[in-house]
């Protein structure tokens, strides 16, 4: 049956995206009447102006470009010009380094917010103040302090990757069942070995469940805070692809962005799944 619903949904899954791809196809083979124009304009404005073409690139030409991309993916000719795989290493490591401070600071809090109510109820209102505050806000105070933007860059990634993880682990630290909890105090555990040895287990798909979400979240961020701070990245290459009108460039970045946080998910994704037991 699993077999079954999962041969079917590939199926389906690949009718839609083989009919997204001819109507792209389609509307990008659609031309308009020539206009006429001057020379030099027509030279400023080029082919798709003056043919009538299209200014979107079809399938066709974005799939040529991606080719030419993966064959040399980590060229280097200049602060403008690198290879799109140097790109998004430099910004996978940012969201790595962002994140992994963020998994560091906010399970611990979260444990003690889960086993304390007196710190849950301490430390709520400077959550909910904090929690809503969008990460590239901080941006320009992350700017004015640090005076790096790379290190504003990770700042942000951190702000905006602690609050899902914090509140599930919170969460799923205080649903861990009383009768567990009352039985490792009944034979005199410790709170530490408790911690480790009955809540963790209990509350780890919680906990994982926040860190998936929080992964997202860090990588739909660095692509809007790489448009801002400049360098090397993914959201810088969008953005100076597009300041050199060059769509087809564009349309990859946005598909590798996809690919790559479709990745990041599937592995948090198979992770919850391999510490979710029936209970």
């Amino acid at each position: 049956m699993t077999k079954s619903l999962r041969f079917r949904a590939a199926v389906v899954s690949l009718a839609i995206f083989l009919a997204f791809i001819g109507v792209w196809h389609l509307a990008t083979r659609q031309t308009a009447a020539t206009t006429t124009m001057s020379p030099e304009y027509a030279k400023l404005m080029g082919i798709t102006a003056t043919q009538g073409k299209s200014a979107m690139p079809g399938p066709l030409d974005v799939g040529a470009k991606l080719w030419e991309h993966l064959k040399r993916p980590f060229y280097d000719n200049g602060p403008n010009d690198k290879g799109l795989g140097i790109q998004l290493a430099y910004s996978i490591g940012r969201v790595g380094l962002g994140y992994l401070i963020a998994v560091l600071v906010a399970i611990p809090l979260g444990f003690l917010i889960g086993m304390s109510p007196l710190m849950n109820k301490a430390l709520d209102p400077f959550i909910q103040v904090l929690k809503p505050i969008s990460p590239l806000a901080w941006m320009p105070l992350a700017l004015y302090t640090i005076k790096d933007s790379s290190l504003s860059a990770i700042f942000v990634i951190f702000i905006c990757s602690v609050w899902p993880m914090l509140l599930n682990t919170a969460f799923g630290v205080a649903s861990v069942r009383k009768e567990w909890v009352n039985v490792a105090r009944t034979l005199e555990v410790g709170t530490f070995r408790r911690a480790f040895t009955v809540i963790l287990p209990a509350a780890a798909p919680t906990i994982l469940t926040g860190m998936r979400i929080s992964i997202g979240i860090a990588w739909l961020v660095i692509v809007a805070a790489e448009m801002l701070v400049g360098g090397t990245g993914i959201g810088y290459f969008v953005w100076n692809e597009w300041n050199n009108l060059s769509i087809t460039n564009v349309i990859i970045a946005i598909l590798m962005i996809g690919l790559v946080g479709m990745l990041l998910d599937q592995i948090l994704a198979r992770f919850t799944r391999l510490v979710t037991f029936p209970e």
